[in-house]
């Protein structure tokens, strides 16, 4: 079936891309872009203005099961090629995106709201994982054991685990795709992708470029849809050898347990609710600019986020007061306007979540310094807000946020804000700030949690084994650790005895 472009076009932004075939309405199943017969489309909109963007078609259970059957059919040959010709596709995909950045910046902004300088930023850094593991592909080395048994050469080497199910959530809709599938497709395996329904056109995108890059037909495959549906399947279905999922932790423990049965692997990036820790003896205006980026990048949106702000008590009064006023001077607006700093958040459901937080926190005792509210012209698009003196049995120290309100906790002393940052099931990553390294090196030991930053917030990227402790995760993204998710190790015994 020939691809299908919406039309005619139902958002005027639209009008400035510039390779309109990148806008696709259809679901990529073996190299095809399909429809379902039985199942209607789905509307996609921009957060900003609910304006219509396109309709996509929701692909059913027999479009799944071809996904499915596709990418089981394509991966002995993906994986029999040699690791430097899938490297060179992975290199042209990752080019053919850098070439499309505006484009896929503007579908991006459209469907999710953030910023377009936000966008851009994301593509880049999805990108990325396309060119770190090209180079990762040819390293799956052959480890030599030495033998204990006489006449005997021992070896162990990895080999792709399989076709395998992604996952991917709406607040990085290129890159959680990127980092996952790059890695899967490096090792050898083929993959079967279910982008979320709110940002779906960014996934079928990048199924476009996968194409022009020269990703045979049922390596890469995209399935929008029914979650549940589709999901599921996913999860029952054998022929996947394994399940990588970005989002909740409650979404998390349901893929979990739907994949019991057939014991697949899991790779499962999940909550957040970071702390960020700032000592008295940090440089003021540094520890400023942490807080803004840790806290509202993506408005918020990211599992990333600092959640819980700890601030020790001599520095607390003068850092509130410098916070809430870069606070203030946030622009809210729709994500297409250059001078918008934060935008719409993903639909009503996150801006009732922020709502309630921040109600239930001000009923407990927090002081409201600044925000609060939505905004009067864009009904998704919640104020940024500050929250001072945010007790540790309100909502918001206690559950993610995923939207812009700050909230300040005081603290004493170190062993406090270690044992108050430990403090749940969470442990994805915290954030430090102090200039005493010695407390550097102490904090990084002690708190529980995949990732420390000290004295910075970008700390990722595809060097780096991205994953979380306790109920943030399992397994890691990025990293030579991250492709080695997607294979299993074979031990090889050979008689050499004469």
């Amino acid at each position: 079936m020939n691809a299908r472009i919406p039309h005619p076009p139902p958002h005027p932004a639209l009008a400035r891309l510039g390779d309109r075939s990148l806008l696709r309405g259809l679901g990529y199943v073996n190299g095809r872009w399909t429809a379902a017969s039985d199942v209607a489309d789905f509307e996609v909109t921009d957060p900003a203005s609910g304006a219509l963007l396109a309709r996509v078609a929701a692909l059913g259970p027999a479009e799944t099961d071809s996904a499915i059957t596709a990418a089981a059919a394509s991966f002995a040959a993906w994986r029999d090629r040699l690791p430097q010709d899938r490297a060179g596709i992975l290199r042209r995909w990752g080019a053919l995106m850098l070439e499309a950045r505006e484009d896929l910046a503007l579908l991006m902004t459209l469907e999710q709201g953030k910023p377009l300088a936000e966008s851009r930023g994301e593509i880049d850094y999805a990108a990325s994982f396309l060119e770190w593991f090209a180079g990762e592909a040819p390293r799956m080395n052959v480890e030599g054991v030495t033998s204990h048994l006489p006449g005997a050469e021992m070896f162990v080497r990895r080999e792709a685990l399989g076709p395998v199910g992604v996952v991917t959530p709406w607040n990085f809709p290129a890159a959680m795709i990127t980092r996952k599938v790059a890695a899967a497709l490096a090792a050898g395996c083929t993959a079967v992708v279910h982008p979320s329904s709110e940002t779906p056109l960014s996934a079928l995108a990048l199924a476009e470029l996968a194409e022009r890059a020269g990703v045979p037909a049922g390596v890469f495959n995209v399935v929008p849809g029914d979650a549940a549906a589709i999901v599921g399947q996913m999860c029952a279905d054998d022929r996947l050898r394994a399940m990588s999922f970005t989002g909740s932790t409650e979404i998390g423990r349901m893929i979990a347990a739907q994949c019991a049965p057939s014991m697949k692997r899991l790779v499962m990036e999940l909550g957040g609710h970071a702390p960020l820790i700032i000592f008295a003896d940090a440089d003021l205006d540094r520890a400023v600019d942490i807080a803004m980026d840790a806290k509202f990048a993506t408005s918020g949106q990211d599992c990333l986020a600092a959640n819980r702000i700890y601030v020790q008590r001599p520095l607390l009064a003068r850092f509130t007061k410098a916070f809430a006023a870069r606070i203030a001077a946030l622009r809210v607006g729709p994500g297409i306007d250059a001078q918008t700093d934060i935008g719409p958040l993903m639909h009503a459901r996150a801006v009732e979540k922020v709502a309630a937080q921040v109600k239930d926190a001000q009923a407990r005792g927090a002081r409201l310094v600044t925000g609060g509210g939505v905004h009067p012209d864009l009904p998704l698009a919640y104020l940024p807000t500050l929250l001072a003196d945010v007790p540790a049995d309100a909502l918001i120290a206690r559950e993610e946020t995923f939207g812009p309100v700050a909230a300040l906790m005081p603290f004493e002393d170190e062993a406090e804000a270690i044992a108050r940052a430990n403090a749940t099931q969470y442990g994805l990553v915290a954030y430090v700030v102090t200039r005493d390294g010695a407390r550097q090196m102490r904090l990084s030991r002690a708190l529980e949690f995949g990732m420390v930053a000290v004295n910075r917030v970008k700390l990722t990227g595809g060097p780096v084994p991205f994953g979380g402790w306790k109920q943030s995760g399992l397994g890691r993204e990025g990293s030579r650790h991250g492709l080695e998710a997607f294979t299993e190790l074979k031990y090889l015994c050979i008689d050499t005895a004469a």
